[in-house]
């Protein structure tokens, strides 16, 4: 006998939110049954617009139902916490949106907590299941380019400063460096393993975030990476893997890519394309759910482990540029 369809529910119906929520089409033996926030008219309006049956003005009622067996969280960074360790304890699983927490401290407890309750957990980093990284991957495992050595990645937006913005509102753990280089900083360290060191220069805003930051990250064999990310300059969201052998490039922007390019010394340059489903979040969708009933309790291609070692890299540059955040213990409130 087959295992039984993942019943999942969406904890805070935002933008990230109302982007994946179409990819569930695109997921065999997943059912989205409810929506949870808390505003009970936001959460309603939610449902109605993609079709969800249920939806629940708490977080807590949602977290309570004895019908799920998956939560996405998508609610600002200080909230995971909070929230995930309440969803473990109820034995329900949980994708957590990137930045898994806004703290090392934070994500440690999250991570004990899931290891402690025995439930799934993982950081909803999209970018390691997109079909043309799992591609890259592959090619440097073969060995097409060597030994890698390097990598080199950039990603900037341009916003204008509100501090009303999650973006960057400090309270709501704004900046650029948990928004867009935590994307960075994953993809180095899937490429490259264990970092060893960071060192961080950047800027401010207003509000007391990161407005941009440059990381040079120092992992084993010499290995470097070099990351660059911004909220004020448009940046084109490449980025490159260096070998002894050749290189490849990641087309714009890398954190969800259609193309690669790979370069071998002495040889053409070769494209390759490699679509996403969907709108490109079926993909982690898909992952959780087959490990889910598979009974697994981590994911092999996002382990936890990873997404403490990135979170650790965060939270360092974080410290070096003076920027310091607080999880919010009321956010199940």
């Amino acid at each position: 006998m087959s295992a039984p369809a993942v019943r999942w529910g969406i904890v805070g119906p935002g933008r990230i939110a109302s982007a994946l929520v179409g990819d569930f089409a695109h997921t065999p033996n997943a059912i989205l049954l409810a929506v949870a926030s808390r505003s009970a008219e936001r959460a309603a309006a939610f449902a109605a617009a993609h079709g969800i049956e249920r939806a629940y003005g708490s977080y807590a009622e949602l977290i309570a139902a004895d019908d799920l067996d998956a939560v996405y969280i998508a609610t600002p960074h200080p909230q995971h916490l909070a929230i995930g360790r309440a969803a473990l304890l109820a034995g329900k699983a949980v994708l957590v949106e990137k930045a898994f927490t806004a703290t090392l401290a934070g994500t440690e407890a999250l991570i004990d907590q899931a290891q402690t309750s025995g439930v799934f957990a993982m950081e909803a980093m999209w970018t390691r299941f997109q079909p043309a990284i799992v591609r890259t991957r592959r090619l440097i495992e073969d060995g097409l380019i060597g030994a890698v050595q390097s990598v080199q990645a950039d990603l900037g937006v341009v916003r204008t400063f509100d501090r009303t913005d999650r973006v960057f509102a400090h309270e709501l753990g704004g900046g650029a460096i948990l928004d867009l280089g935590v994307y960075l900083v994953n993809f180095a360290q899937m490429i490259l393993g264990e970092p060893i060191s960071v060192t961080a220069k950047g800027s401010l805003e207003p509000s007391g975030v990161d407005a941009a930051a440059s990381l040079l990250v120092e992992f084993g064999g010499g290995a470097t990476a070099t990351l660059m990310c911004s909220l004020h300059s448009p940046m084109p969201g490449h980025a490159r893997v260096y070998g002894s052998e050749g290189w490849i490039d990641v087309l714009p922007r890398f954190h969800h890519p259609k193309s690669i390019v790979l370069h071998r010394q002495g040889e053409d340059p070769r494209p390759i394309t490699d679509l996403p489903l969907g709108a490109g979040y079926a993909h982690e969708l898909i992952e959780v759910t087959e490990c889910l009933r598979a009974g697994q309790l981590e994911s092999s291609v996002m382990p936890l482990s990873d997404t403490r070692s990135v979170q650790r890299v965060l939270t360092t540059a974080l410290d070096q540029l003076g920027v310091h955040f607080e999880e919010d213990p009321s956010a199940m409130a």
